[in-house]
């Protein structure tokens, strides 16, 4: 999928008088275009790192370093939206249910929240020993190799990505560094009974970009569309 084809997705939700936020902007790949279109948009990441990025991209960013659940805003947004199925990475599910209502208090009524889930349709066989998936060539010479294995827990419905990057110099290993992802991966009505239990009334599902309603698990992500009314 390209970037233009989700850009066009996410921008098909704003207007030029929406107050807008982009919580887990990372270095600006969406909330910079958004600028640069004219849109009051505004980030949230707790990434210093990614938002030293963004900001030497864009000086004029409007971006606060902090935990979600922790960020305060004395006015509410029109337009609140998550891209790229971040939130597929939260597996506690009390944690999530938190994390909605906090978009849900940031919203202003008849306003639009927009996010992206992972779905069954992605579960990866599993496998026994670690495979390749990556490798590249640094500009210093090193070779840094990416090893990944999945497993999948049926009971959670939780994707387990243990991973390792290794840099060599030849065949001598200078780094490893263990990482471990983990995704919730969706079927259709979970999310929507979470969305409704937390006080959104007004739930659109679809399967694509291109907005296809969805109607089944088939596809490898559900794109959410919500809001509420007096």
């Amino acid at each position: 999928m390209r970037h233009e084809e989700i850009m066009k997705f996410y921008l098909s939700h704003a207007k030029k008088e929406n107050k807008i936020l982009e919580p887990l902007c990372g270095s600006g790949r969406f909330l910079i275009p958004f600028l640069e279109k004219g849109f009051n948009i505004s980030g949230i990441d707790l990434s210093k790192e990614m938002l030293e990025k963004l900001r030497r991209k864009a000086h004029n960013a409007q971006v606060t370093e902090t935990n979600i659940l922790e960020y305060n805003s004395k006015e509410k947004f029109d337009y609140i939206f998550i891209t790229s199925g971040s939130l597929s990475l939260l597996t506690d599910i009390n944690e999530y249910k938190k994390i909605l209502r906090k978009m849900k208090d940031l919203l202003n009524v008849g306003g639009k929240f927009v996010f992206a889930v992972d779905t069954i349709a992605t579960r990866c066989s599993d496998d026994t020993d670690y495979k390749v998936s990556v490798s590249v060539k640094t500009k210093e010479g090193f070779d840094l190799l990416l090893k990944n294995k999945n497993y999948y827990d049926e009971k959670t419905q939780t994707q387990f990505s243990p991973s390792i990057y290794e840099l060599y110099d030849g065949a001598k290993l200078i780094q490893r560094e263990y990482m471990n992802f983990q995704t919730h991966l969706y079927e259709l009505g979970e999310m929507e009974q979470y969305l409704y239990e937390t006080g959104f009334t007004q739930v659109t599902v679809y399967c694509s970009f291109e907005k296809t309603i969805a109607d089944g698990n088939q596809s490898e992500m559900f794109l959410y569309e919500c809001g509420f009314g007096l």
